[in-house]
């Protein structure tokens, strides 16, 4: 059996290892790391476990504080910013047992796909290292991806947890927004951040979300929302669910492999015991263009005073992209909160008629890392079918699914009703269970 010093000492190596190429890491804590699973191997030779996390090693997202380490988000302002208290999802790891391991890259300020960040420069993809590891929580997937741990933290405002995982062929969890708290984790648009675990098995998904749920009452987005212990259910398979698979927006402009892959997917589950039946997703269509100007206008107000007044503190490509925001007006805003009540009143039916919706995580694979309209045009393509369920506030899963003809891997978007992580947890489980597309290894480079 592998302890929990040769576990972290084999992670450490892949990290030091691969990073100088993926960029994966901006800084590897390999001290803090080897006392943590000393004292965890300390802990079970006198009996007792630490937590549910005892020794899993995890990487944190850049944006969230870390103690005694820097927490830049990417961003040159704030590659000297040392955080005095862990972030709560950070405490909640520690008190698990946790071993975490170092500072997931991403893209500056959570704002892209590319995962480029003025700190820890361009994230690459391990399957292929020309392609772009999605965004922006790129490092925390890729670091999963490539051993480098087994579990990391992502954020996801509109699709930052579950398109990396799917790019990055590992699993990723976004929770009903309220669910984890976000105190502690620099902002893009409160109304929508959520903070997500991301592991390659679900079960190691279901357990780092076990940890991090739970109210938080200094978050003034928190919510007292109930959770059961669902972890001895995750194995109760999906025999008698329903899952929808959407007539409209989501299985449209699909890459050829993008749409068998999923569609075998399905076909598993209903083999499996699950219904499949076609639905309706009202307002699908139109969540794209309100995310966006919700988000954009979200993180003006945010980076307000340094858009303004120091906007070459940030990378420029990135105050481009965000200035957009600017041209939103508050109009526009209204008419975009008006449309997530009504996008959630349509969800609730969709809902009332199946358990879970089922869907292509990102309707192609990873684009190719380049500058320009073709990025911007593939970000807006990647994210069509992340925007509204993030609008919706709904929990999502991204479970890997297949693999494209060029080697790459597919992702498998499970949604549910709000608060109803338990069941999608328990579906990624019984997909996983009868595939090993999560168990591949990328062809990383010596």
């Amino acid at each position: 059996m592998t302890s929990c010093v040769e576990h972290t000492e084999a992670c450490l190596a892949a990290a030091h290892e691969h990073n100088p190429r993926l960029r994966a890491l901006i800084d590897i804590y390999d001290d803090q790391a080897l006392a943590a699973a000393h004292a965890a191997d300390g802990a079970a030779a006198r009996g007792p476990s630490l937590g549910l996390l005892h020794g899993m090693t995890v990487s944190v997202k850049a944006n969230i504080d870390v103690a005694g380490q820097r927490t830049s988000a990417g961003a040159a302002f704030l590659a000297d910013n040392i955080p005095a208290a862990d972030a709560p999802v950070v405490e909640r790891l520690r008190q698990a047992g946790a071993v975490i391991v170092g500072s997931a890259n991403m893209a500056e300020l959570a704002f892209g796909s590319r995962s480029f960040s003025a700190v820890g420069g361009q994230c690459r993809n391990p399957w292929n290292e020309q392609r772009i590891p999605g965004g922006s929580s790129g490092g925390s997937a890729v670091s999963v991806a490539a051993n480098m741990c087994t579990g990391s933290l992502g954020t996801d405002t509109g699709g930052s947890v579950r398109l990396p995982a799917c790019f990055n062929g590992v699993s990723g969890l976004r929770p009903t927004h309220g669910r984890i708290p976000i105190r502690g984790v620099l902002p893009v648009s409160e109304h929508n951040d959520t903070v997500g675990p991301l592991a390659r098995d679900v079960r190691d998904v279901a357990r780092l979300f076990a940890v991090l749920a739970g109210f938080d009452a200094k978050d003034a987005t928190s919510v007292d929302a109930p959770l059961a212990n669902f972890l001895p259910t995750l194995g109760d398979g999906v025999a008698g669910l329903t899952i929808g698979l959407p007539r409209n927006h989501y299985f449209e402009s699909l890459e050829p492999a993008v749409a068998e892959a999923v569609m075998a997917a399905a076909r598993r589950l209903e083999r499996a015991g699950a219904k499949l039946v076609d639905v309706d997703v009202p307002g699908a269509e139109h969540a794209h263009m309100h995310m966006s100007r919700a988000v954009f206008s979200d993180v003006c107000h945010v980076f307000h005073d340094r858009l303004k007044n120091q906007p070459g503190t940030i990378t420029a490509s990135v105050v481009e992209r965000m200035r957009h925001g600017f041209e939103v007006t508050g109009i526009q805003y209204a008419e975009a909160m008006a449309f997530r009540n009504q996008l959630r009143l349509g969800m609730r039916g969709v809902f009332a008629q199946v358990d879970l919706l089922l869907s292509p995580t990102s309707p192609l694979a990873a684009p190719l890392i380049e500058d320009g309209a073709n990025l911007l045009e593939a970000t807006k393509a990647v994210t069509r079918n992340t925007y509204a369920g993030a609008l919706a506030s709904l929990p999502g899963l991204s479970v890997p699914c297949g693999f494209t003809p060029e080697g790459l891997p597919i992702g498998l978007q499970l949604e549910a009703a709000w608060w109803n992580e338990p069941l999608l947890l328990r579906a990624g489980v019984a997909f996983q269970q009868d595939t090993d597309f999560h168990r591949q290894q990328p062809p990383l480079q010596g």
